[in-house]
């Protein structure tokens, strides 16, 4: 894993997730495969999936804003509609599939346990 292209991935409410492309769709197809490492205290936005996204845990633990965590094996479907922020205080890498992008959203006080921003 330390030999794969990790980019760090910058996007306004993101702190320390970095991203390995596997693949991306073309023509219109807005699918794509990744890579995410989240080190230790590392978070995505509060996003709103516009479509499927599948991820399985491959080390780790991935904390989801609605309490749950996720250890390796895991595997975590977010259906078109789901809304949440993922993160990791202790690290994890995870495989992600999605069949399209994600929206960010700002959260509502009902929609989670925690959310984590960069401040």
């Amino acid at each position: 894993m330390d030999d794969l292209h990790w980019v760090p991935w910058v996007e306004p409410g993101r702190a320390g997730v970095e991203h390995c492309l596997l693949w991306s769709g073309g023509g219109g197809d807005e699918s794509a495969g990744l890579l995410l490492r989240f080190p230790a205290g590392a978070h995505g936005d509060f996003h709103e999936h516009l479509g499927y996204e599948l991820m399985l845990v491959l080390d780790g633990v991935l904390d989801h804003s609605d309490g749950r965590a996720f250890a390796v094996g895991d595997l975590v479907v977010e259906a078109p509609g789901t809304r949440h922020q993922m993160s990791s205080e202790s690290g994890c890498t995870v495989l992600a599939i999605r069949t399209r992008p994600a929206a960010a959203r700002v959260p509502a006080p009902a929609e989670l346990a925690r959310v984590l921003t960069d401040g």
